[in-house]
């Protein structure tokens, strides 16, 4: 089997137009404001322990708002996962049942994307869709893959669907230590649902309810994509 491509600096601005280097802009801002908080010594809470290993906790942040980190170790190397997490992200939802479509919009140069993504309708905050840019970085050894929401003319909600925000996500995928055919998974995720839009069955989404999808959420992901990983070969 082929080795799994890691992701490159781009090379040079000057291939990009004004919109494609904003879209750049935006990775590499979200990537800062993830370091940041990756350094920082803020709280953080316990939220939740699951059976797989994985931990979940959260803190509360100025102009984030409630930020959760999952963190687990997965027995598969960083390049698998990159590739898996980044080159092949439109076949998520095929492994994970959450996501009802991923899209890329626009790729720019090798390590920046435009992404369309559609969630499974849930009972719980009904169906959502998010426009974001994701951005992937490599330093030493570890990878950065951060996502934020932006803006694409036009590209209005999907009926049905409300347009969310990711305020900021970041995987950062790390050779274990004493073992690199492993791989340390830490992922912040701070979102904004727009639960105060009212849904068509009325009422409003409670900050609470939210509070336990979104951890609930990236547990579910973990391990929708340790099953998948079990069964995936890297090309």
């Amino acid at each position: 089997a082929a080795a799994c491509p890691e992701p490159d600096r781009d090379v040079s601005s000057s291939q990009f137009s004004s919109v494609d280097l904003s879209y750049i802009t935006q990775g590499e801002a979200a990537l800062q404001r993830a370091l940041s908080i990756l350094h920082q010594h803020a709280s953080w809470q316990a939220e939740t322990m699951l059976d797989a290993g994985a931990t979940v906790s959260s803190t509360a942040l100025p102009g984030l708002g409630k930020v959760f980190r999952a963190e687990v170790v997965l027995a598969v190397p960083v390049a698998q996962l990159q590739w898996e997490l980044f080159e092949r992200i439109e076949q998520m939802p095929q492994w994970n049942p959450t996501l009802s479509q991923v899209k890329v919009l626009q790729r720019v140069g090798t390590d920046t994307l435009v992404t369309h993504e559609v969630t499974a309708p849930s009972n719980l905050v009904g169906q959502r869709d998010f426009v974001s840019v994701r951005h992937r970085r490599r330093r030493e050894t570890a990878i950065y893959l951060v996502g934020t929401a932006t803006h694409v003319e036009p590209l209005p909600s999907q009926e049905g669907c409300i347009r969310a925000e990711s305020r900021l996500s970041c995987i950062v995928l790390q050779p274990l230590a004493g073992d690199p055919s492993c791989t340390r998974f830490t992922w912040l995720l701070s979102m904004d649902l727009k639960a105060s839009i009212t849904l068509s069955l009325g009422g409003w989404i409670p900050t609470s309810v939210i509070n336990r999808v979104l951890p609930q959420s990236q547990a579910e992901f973990i391990e929708h994509l340790r099953q998948h990983l079990s069964t995936a070969a890297c090309p």
